[in-house]
């Protein structure tokens, strides 16, 4: 089987240019980003994720969704209000609020932002959680965060991973609690030669050779879907694309890329996919055959097919979210910075708490799973 070169794009878009006025808006969004999400942070978390959890999981759960929900509501405020990036939606119509296993192809590192322009309008940007690599959890304040929204970190070796999944999945099965959960089965994003990689490796075991998107890796999807499947409504099946390139962290900050992000979706009920682990694998491997094709057509098209009329972000909407975050920001830094001396030891607690939390990767339960427990244990004893 011959192994063929990727796609090369023939219409790409002139770069906007990085001026000295986008320059200073970036670096102001980037401070407002990092000194909101800090201050949410360590003051917001000991009430909703310690105090809270301790009595209701589902409540604090609700509380952080709606908190953070308003913070992360920023950035896709950042891409289309400010950064001018169209979005287009196209394929099905999703419904609002299900509980779903999104799975994405991973072209560059802030695919996963994207799909928040998806979940705002969905309703769920706030229970929106990732699969995502155990480096990430290391990042200053945002590896806070990914830990309070319940992210999982994975290590990417099956055999240290299976055990980590089926412990965070089994938390995630209560079908009250709403949730996206975000899974890249490429396992990393994708370059040249990681494609010429993956290409060799499907055409000796005689799989799809695929030339825009990678090999996807099974194990993890089939763990989620034999973990989740009792709870969930449907698979929602993303292909991203980009004009006039694949983005960085810092062209979505200084608003210089991409001009056009175009999200095609599939959604597909639960029951639909097979359930044993080689069919679930084969209805993957298909699914990423499809997403190829889509991407060769958009590179020849520049656009996928069925585009969907989404409503735009509400202008009124991203300044009260705007307004409501950097408020409470203000307060809390003047709090900190100029108040009694508890509002500093709150802060240092609340940092030692959210260090450890992180680092530990331990979630607090409520008092009456310790209460339980620890009966557990004095009647195995006693016996």
């Amino acid at each position: 089987m011959e192994v063929s070169g990727p796609v090369k794009s023939e219409n790409r878009l002139k770069h906007r240019p990085l001026t000295p006025l986008r320059l200073l808006r970036g670096v102001i969004c980037l401070v407002v980003f990092l000194s909101t999400a800090f201050m949410c942070l360590v003051y917001f978390v000991p009430v909703a994720v310690v105090g809270m959890r301790l009595f209701s999981i589902r409540y604090s759960r609700k509380t952080v969704s709606f908190l953070f929900g308003l913070w992360l509501s920023l950035w896709p405020s950042l891409f289309e209000k400010i950064n001018k990036t169209k979005v287009v939606f196209s394929g099905d119509s999703v419904p609002m609020k299900e509980r779903v296993l999104l799975i994405a192809n991973h072209r560059t590192e802030v695919d996963w932002m994207y799909l928040w322009d998806l979940a705002l309008r969905k309703g769920t940007l706030g229970c929106i959680k990732y699969i995502l690599k155990n480096s990430l959890m290391k990042l200053p304040i945002f590896g806070w965060g990914f830990h309070i929204l319940e992210f999982i970190a994975v290590e990417r070796k099956w055999e240290v991973d299976e055990q980590i999944l089926h412990q965070k999945l089994s938390t995630l099965k209560d079908p009250q609690d709403p949730l996206w959960l975000a899974l890249f089965p490429e396992g990393t994003d994708y370059t040249d030669q990681k494609s010429k990689n993956s290409q060799k490796f499907a055409a000796e075991n005689g799989l799809p050779v695929l030339k825009n998107v990678l090999l996807p890796k099974t194990k993890g999807f089939h763990a989620c879907l034999e973990a989740l499947r009792g709870s969930l409504d449907a698979v929602y099946d993303v292909t991203i694309a980009y004009k006039n390139q694949c983005p960085s962290f810092l062209d979505n900050v200084f608003g210089v890329d991409p001009s056009e992000v175009h999200l095609h979706v599939r959604r597909i009920p639960v029951e639909e996919i097979p359930a044993s682990e080689s069919k679930a694998s084969s209805w993957l491997i298909e699914k990423f055959k499809m997403k190829d094709h889509l991407l060769s057509d958009f590179k020849i098209h520049g656009h996928f097919p069925d585009e969907q009329n989404e409503n735009e972000i509400s202008t009124l909407k991203s300044l009260f979210s705007f307004t409501v975050i950097v408020s409470f920001t203000a307060m809390f830094i003047y709090f900190t910075l100029f108040s009694v001396v508890w509002f500093k030891v709150y802060v240092g607690l609340s940092c030692a708490y959210l260090a450890l939390a992180t680092r530990f990767n331990f979630q607090l339960m409520p008092l009456s799973n310790y209460v339980h427990a620890l009966h557990y244990s004095k009647k195995q004893n006693t016996e």
